[in-house]
């Protein structure tokens, strides 16, 4: 029997005190929509733009810059920051060395979810964040399973708290597109990595 995390994330919503602060992983402003939706009135939250797997650094810079510009638009309850990082495509091409030919999803994606959670919970743990978290799971195309496994362990390895989510869940990523619509984002046709861009190109 599968786990429900956005169960899971309602629970650790219904026993929180105060407003904790959150260090929210984001692969891109129009998956961030809906995840900022549901998380403003509980959190001060901060986004995370770490993702070295997108390529070529034109697009990352796209991508990045429509982020930073949905930030200072939409609604939000609480805090609402944008932290970012260094572009550093050298951090993902060297876990994917030997695993070039792997299908989408596979072992290449579970080891790029986890460079990108273990980044997000360094930097949450260095910065004295209360949880952190990824907006991963609103893409059908990503298996929520795989990506809460990976971020439970990484929170044990780090001693912080991670934010289990299915953003995909209750309509999640339909909003998202919607909310893309709103604001007008820019939504690309690929996951990030050239070998998503060729395998998008292939279907």
């Amino acid at each position: 029997m599968k786990n429900n995390y956005n169960e899971e994330m309602k629970k650790i919503i219904s026993s929180l005190n105060g407003v904790p602060k959150l260090l929210l992983h984001s692969c891109c402003g129009p998956c961030s929509t809906e995840c900022i939706a549901r998380l403003t009135p509980y959190f001060d939250i901060t986004i995370l733009y770490y993702n070295p797997n997108i390529e070529p650094e034109e697009e990352y810079l796209k991508r990045k810059n429509e982020q930073i510009r949905l930030l200072k638009e939409i609604d939000h309850q609480n805090k609402l920051e944008f932290l970012d990082c260094d572009y550093s495509n050298e951090d993902f091409r060297k876990i994917a060395i030997g695993l070039e030919l792997e299908p989408e999803g596979g072992s290449r994606c579970h080891l790029c979810y986890k460079l990108r959670l273990k980044k997000t919970a360094i930097m949450a743990k260095e910065k004295e964040y209360d949880y952190f978290g990824t907006t991963l799971t609103v893409s059908p195309y990503k298996n929520s399973e795989v990506i809460n496994s990976i971020g439970a362990k990484i929170a044990e390895e780090e001693n912080i708290k991670f934010l289990y989510s299915d953003f995909k869940k209750e309509d999640g990523y339909k909003k998202s597109i919607e909310y893309s619509k709103k604001y007008q984002l820019y939504r690309q046709n690929y996951c990030g990595c050239l070998f998503s861009k060729q395998a998008a190109i292939e279907e």
